[in-house]
């Protein structure tokens, strides 16, 4: 396993780490031959990856003043375009949350004066949560903030190399569920 080093901010350390994934693969195949390590060389950097941009969107969304659970609702209903109103029932389809959650979310974003929700057509028992203008005006500029930055972060790749390891990763994600799906059944 990697070694972390810890930064002197008071934050979760980043990971620094102590061998590459290639040497940690090579260590369990000397430690322990015919352990299967062809995976350690292609898991390993994206858990590395997975920490070092988690620590960074964490300190871009404090400078911006919101955090993850509110960036996501609110980018949920700015992406579904105008009038940007979602019903409850969509907002945890989209966000992959239960419904729960996303009572709990919303509610905290109405105290905040970031949505308004409001009852869905006649009849129904929908209620219709939407973005308000101070939550408008936050979205726009977190999303900007958050996705500026990691834009930078990618910039050391071609955008031939960005295309590549994008497609590679739609499909190790499609097949990586699709196994874990056959194995929970």
């Amino acid at each position: 396993m990697a070694r972390t080093h810890s930064v002197t901010d008071g934050r979760s350390p980043s990971p620094q780490p102590g061998h590459s994934a290639a040497e940690i693969a090579a260590a369990w195949q000397r430690e322990r031959p015919g352990t299967p390590t062809e995976s350690i060389e292609i898991v390993t950097p994206i858990w590395w990856l997975a920490k070092l941009f988690s620590d960074d969107r964490g300190k871009v969304l404090r400078d911006a003043g919101i955090d993850a659970a509110t960036l996501d609702l609110l980018s949920v209903i700015r992406r579904s375009g105008p009038p940007y109103a979602l019903s409850t029932r969509e907002l945890a389809r989209r966000t992959l949350v239960t419904a729960g959650a996303i009572s709990q979310r919303v509610a905290r974003a109405e105290r905040e004066g970031l949505v308004e929700r409001t009852a869905g057509p006649a009849g129904s028992r929908t209620v219709m949560v939407a973005l308000a203008a101070e939550g408008h005006a936050l979205i726009e500029r977190s999303v900007d903030a958050v996705l500026g930055r990691e834009a930078t972060l990618v910039g050391g790749l071609s955008p031939d190399e960005r295309l590549l390891l994008t497609a590679l990763l739609d499909k190790l994600t499609a097949d990586v569920r699709a196994r874990i799906a056959d194995t929970s059944g």
